[in-house]
């Protein structure tokens, strides 16, 4: 979600090839990224991930989603038939493929039937423009409901979700995790590192004046005192653990069983270093008992999404 806003096409490319060599071959994107671009860049970063994705496309596996405004017209969002099937035509015309691995619903639209979005996305993976299906910043009891539709109607149904899940962060763990473990829904969870804070670089006196903490958005979501006072607490066992906040903070998301693949992102290459050592170094037991206790607050915590 950086690729054409904090990340020039060059830049982004540089990104995908380190990731990429260093194995990762799940991309996530959506049509209307950049999240900080405004309406005028929405599509671009999907442009930037198809110009690299030439010859590699068997290689990997591409997850779009739709849903977000990304037109003037009434119709250029939500989760309407013909939203959703301009919507991924747009996408694939972008992306330079004939379809993708997944197809998320971005958000919920309360303005559309549930069975209307669901009939759309079982006409656009008959089609073969995508392979599964999935949501996005859905809540439990309307991912079981979708479930049940599709069940009851022999549509197809979600194959996972993307919720937002950290270390402060958990309310997930209540209803909406149980649910994808109960249905056999694959869990990618978006912001491991609560949008840059868990690196422990931020100062909570200065809001940056560029990236993911100029969105109004997320400054919503992190920038408070409770969660600066627990990335205080937090830092001291990176430290220990000799690892960087950021490894400590992805590897706790991936000790969740229930967890199939955090989302990590970057705006230059070398922060990947961090993230990616999260795949190689397991949390120790006590350690992770430890970030339990200091993040069980943001389990119950009313934050939107």
């Amino acid at each position: 979600m950086t690729f054409g806003s904090q990340c020039d096409e060059k830049t982004s490319h540089a990104i995908l090839d380190k990731a990429f060599d260093a194995g990762i071959t799940f991309i996530d994107t959506a049509d209307v990224y950049p999240l900080a671009g405004g309406l005028e860049l929405a599509g671009t970063t999907e442009r930037f991930v198809g110009t690299w994705l030439k010859g590699k496309r068997e290689r990997t596996v591409i997850a779009s989603k739709a849903g977000n405004r990304v037109g003037p017209a009434p119709w250029d969002q939500g989760l309407s038939r013909k939203h959703l099937l301009d919507a991924i035509d747009a996408t694939l015309r972008r992306l330079g493929t004939e379809y993708v691995d997944i197809y998320y619903l971005h958000l919920p639209d309360p303005n559309t039937p549930i069975d209307e979005t669901l009939e759309a996305l079982d006409a656009i993976v008959k089609s073969g423009r995508a392979r599964y299906i999935g949501c996005s910043n859905f809540l439990a009891y309307q991912i079981a409901r979708a479930l049940g539709r599709s069940d009851l109607r022999g549509l197809a149904r979600y194959a996972c979700v993307q919720p937002r899940y950290n270390l402060l962060y958990r309310k997930p763990e209540l209803e909406l995790l149980p649910l994808c473990r109960d249905e056999g829904l694959a869990v990618v969870p978006f912001n491991p590192l609560a949008g840059g804070l868990l690196t422990g670089k931020h100062d909570r006196a200065r809001v940056p004046a560029s990236g993911r903490f100029k969105v109004t958005q997320y400054q919503d979501r992190y920038w408070h005192d409770r969660e600066f006072d627990a990335v205080a607490e937090i830092a001291p066992l990176a430290e220990r653990a000799g690892v960087s906040l950021a490894t400590l903070a992805v590897a706790w998301v991936l000790a969740n069983p229930i967890v199939t693949a955090p989302i990590i992102g970057a705006s230059d290459p070398a922060q990947l270093d961090a993230t990616l050592g999260a795949a190689e170094w397991s949390l120790p037991a006590d350690v992770k008992a430890q970030l339990d206790a200091i993040s069980a607050p943001f389990r119950l915590s009313e934050a939107p999404f």
